[in-house]
């Protein structure tokens, strides 16, 4: 027959029982994390990357940050506030601000393009119907990357939307998945209008009530950075050589102009797991990342075909299906730089990774961290 201990020298046992339990997770957890950095380094070095930054949040715990190499080979080594462009990232940003002025009263998601931009009128079959939800949602209709060419040929943003205005679609609004970037001028155009603009409402919106201090938009502010790591393309394989930061997709800030460093992404991460929910309702994360267009080819994406099973395009979001759970998700790539931040709600955990190389490196990685984070959380 088991008797009740009262004595102190039980609730000390009870104490350390539980300190040395806790203990044993926390090793155990650092220790799949530990291995996982080692991994990453070690594809780094394969592919001779300059440098890259990542981190893993698991809320309730202390977020883990891994740095490695340098913002060019003379330059500084990286830091966890050496900022580094974000790309397509930027796009999950701009779902957030628009749901945040849509939630003010400021926009709405049905705004017809005609009403973003009414001075460029729109003609294609079905453009009366193309909203704001649609061009944060890429469903617009276009051809994908539609006329991507003209903003690396260094088009001003008006010329770019001008031609797209005489585009016809390959379907209608909201029905087929169609990535956009110089679509998203029509944001940056109808905030001008405003007497606003896309880097005042990110910062006020955004950057300054979370405190991410580093974060900004535009090249200027990049190259204003105390710390930020130089654009690396590839002059042979696995061979990078520093170039210039360059100006075109900064022209379409919504859809490739937000700069941020690791400190940033992990208030970011802690953000949208709904830890400030006073500056990002729970509500509008689920809004965001609702599922609403099927993305059939994402689920052949390299380093990530067999994990997926299913993959959507909610707001700024994609939305995969990974081995059974559910993983908000997008990734960046522009000339000198990749970005990717995937988080899943339910599981309450995160990662982002930087790099200041175009390295397919990231396709793997990132996939190969959710694998390892779902076995090591089911006990495999």
């Amino acid at each position: 027959m088991l008797k009740l201990c009262i004595r102190p020298v039980c609730w000390l046992l009870l104490y350390f029982g539980c300190s040395i339990f806790v203990g044993s997770a926390q090793a155990k957890t650092q220790q799949w994390v530990d291995d996982y950095a080692r991994y990453v380094k070690s594809q780094a070095n394969k592919y001779n990357v300059p440098g890259y930054a990542f981190v893993y949040y698991q809320q309730g715990e202390t977020p883990k940050v891994y740095v490695h190499g340098r913002t060019a080979s003379s330059g500084q080594r990286i830091n966890k506030d050496t900022v580094f462009r974000l790309a397509s990232v930027s796009k999950t940003f701009t779902a957030l601000l628009l749901a945040k002025l849509v939630q003010r009263d400021v926009m709405q998601w049905d705004m017809n393009i005609n009403e973003l931009v009414p001075q460029i009128p729109f003609k294609g079959v079905g453009m009366d119907q193309l909203e704001l939800q649609h061009i944060s949602g890429q469903s617009s209709g276009f051809m994908p990357n539609a006329y991507d060419n003209l903003i690396e040929a260094d088009y001003p943003l008006d010329r770019v939307l001008d031609k797209l205005s005489e585009l016809e679609p390959i379907c209608a609004p909201g029905q087929c998945y169609t990535y956009q970037n110089a679509l998203f001028g029509a944001i940056e155009y109808y905030l001008v209008s405003q007497n606003t603009s896309y880097h005042r409402q990110i910062q006020e919106q955004l950057f300054t009530p979370l405190g991410m201090s580093n974060a900004s938009a535009g090249k200027g502010a990049l190259m204003a950075s105390q710390s930020w790591a130089s654009p690396h393309i590839a002059i042979a394989r696995d061979k990078w050589r520093k170039s210039m930061v360059e100006s075109n997709y900064y022209r379409f800030t919504p859809a490739a102009g937000v700069n941020a460093s690791i400190s940033d992404m992990t208030i970011y991460l802690q953000a949208m797991l709904g830890e400030f929910p006073t500056v990002v309702p729970p509500e509008l994360i689920e809004y965001i990342t609702e599922p609403r267009v099927r993305t059939t080819r994402e689920i052949y994406r390299r380093g990530w075909r067999q994990y997926l099973k299913n993959a959507h395009y909610g707001l700024g979001w994609r939305v995969y299906e990974f081995e059974g759970h559910t993983l908000n998700y997008h990734g960046g790539w522009v000339k000198g730089y990749r970005a990717d931040v995937a988080f899943d709600p339910k599981a309450k955990a995160g990662y982002v990774m930087l790099m200041n190389a175009e390295s397919n490196m990231i396709n793997s990685t990132t996939a190969e961290f959710w694998k390892r984070y779902y076995e090591q959380a089911e006990g495999k």
